[in-house]
């Protein structure tokens, strides 16, 4: 091809074309490559990691629970990514969420609050044919109505389990609040009420104790709180959760893993449920909370700037570090002796690998407990799917009843043995 300009022949030659499909060929090889890493489709799949100790129980439950020690494969074209799992059970919840019926209870608090959770019955007997019944602490801010929960709850009547959830003091938007506090990070004592309800009403059953996220850290606390609080309490489960706040905070406000945008949303979260509820904070005399700290919550970016502002003053801690160290269940843990998993996964973009830390060196040590460490499944999610379209049901809700199960077999089996040697 050739062109003329001011007497002067310009003449192109086959290069110029070529160079120009090298370019597109780069373009769709970087965008590709982009892709792949950010999907990380090149991580392969593998069954979880499980620390345990070498006992009876544990060998047990690992053959019982096959789910445990078979790979966990997540949806192949987005399951691998800790960020997508984390951000569709955020938005979407589960697939086709069911609709279980419950009843919603309320029970007085002595300081004036009123405690509030959902009770749904068994659908069916329970494979042991015993009364037992799920006492379920969902993630901040959340209730018996998130999709995630609904799913849960669903699955477990299914299997023969009676479940009670939690709703998280001022996180339902229809239920106004009686005194001038809302749900903490570590406050058990919503969850340790609707326990004792559960216990009166229900005088034979026995119980299966659940905490997603923050939940997790509130029904591990619960338990090490007070050996009592372990009565008729078969086994515990706690999925996603950090172990220490006063060590999250740090992690925290990194922009690895976009940590510090997932603390800005979740602040934003958090900001929606304080001021839906202003009106009676502010209209309280007993309340802690004026226009001072209602204030410095608008212009927070961060969870660590509203519990230093408002959280913590519920309770009346003199600061940030104090209300972190004492809310953790960190320091409560190891007194739990019945048996205890403890579920987390490696690309949880909202949970530090440090903090995983606490489970492992408890699974080490202590014969009740293990812990599974997965590569894949993000916050909360942990769906699995052949490429695309995820399962109704995720790992997670299987595993937990998976093991709930295996745990009340070896508890039945243990009651038989005691009677025929008595």
């Amino acid at each position: 091809m050739t062109t003329t300009e001011g007497g002067y022949v310009h003449t192109f030659g086959p290069e110029l074309p070529a160079m120009f499909d090298g370019v597109k060929l780069a373009a769709v090889a970087t965008i590709l490559y982009i892709i792949v890493r950010c999907l990380n489709l090149k991580s392969p799949t593998a069954p979880p990691e499980i620390i345990y100790q070498d006992t009876l129980l544990s060998h047990y439950l690992l053959k019982t629970c096959p789910m445990l020690t078979k790979e966990y494969i997540p949806p192949l074209l987005w399951g691998k990514s800790g960020h997508i799992q984390t951000v569709l059970y955020g938005k979407m919840g589960r697939v086709k969420t069911p609709t279980p019926c419950g009843v919603r209870m309320f029970l007085p608090m002595q300081d004036g609050a009123t405690a509030t959770f959902d009770l749904f019955e068994a659908i069916g007997a329970h494979t042991t044919g015993d009364d037992i019944t799920m006492v379920i602490c969902p993630g901040i801010g959340n209730h018996s109505e998130k999709n995630y929960i609904r799913t849960f709850v669903d699955y477990s009547q299914r299997q023969g389990y009676r479940c009670a959830v939690l709703n998280h003091l001022g996180a339902l938007p229809n239920v106004e609040l009686t005194s001038p506090r809302m749900f903490t990070y570590g406050c058990t004592w919503e969850f340790g009420a609707m326990v004792d309800y559960i216990k009166r009403t229900f005088p034979q059953t026995l119980l299966v104790v659940v905490g997603f996220s923050l939940g997790g850290n509130i029904v591990c606390k619960f338990l090490g709180e007070n050996q009592s609080n372990q009565d008729r309490v078969l086994c515990c489960v706690s999925v996603c959760q950090g172990y220490s706040a006063l060590r999250a905070q740090e992690t925290f406000l990194q922009w690895d893993q976009c940590r510090r945008l997932y603390n800005f949303m979740l602040a934003e979260n958090m900001k929606k449920i304080i001021l839906s509820h202003r009106d009676s904070l502010l209209a309280m005399q007993c309340s802690n909370i004026g226009d001072g700290e209602l204030n410095r919550l608008y212009a927070a970016t961060s969870l660590m700037q509203i519990d230093d502002s408002i959280m913590r003053k519920f309770h009346g801690y003199d600061s940030l570090r104090e209300y972190y160290e004492k809310e953790s269940c960190v320091h409560y843990i190891h007194k739990i002796t019945v048996p205890l998993l403890l579920l987390n996964s490696l690309d949880d973009p909202l949970v530090h690998p440090s903090l995983l830390a606490v489970a492992r060196t408890l699974a080490e040590k202590m014969p009740n407990v293990v812990f599974a460490l997965t590569q894949h499944g993000g916050h909360m999610g942990f769906f699995e799917g052949a490429v695309l379209f995820p399962q109704p049901l995720t790992w997670m809700d299987k595993v937990i009843v998976e093991y709930t199960n295996a745990v009340c077999r070896w508890e039945k089996k243990q009651s038989v043995c005691q009677s025929s040697s008595e």
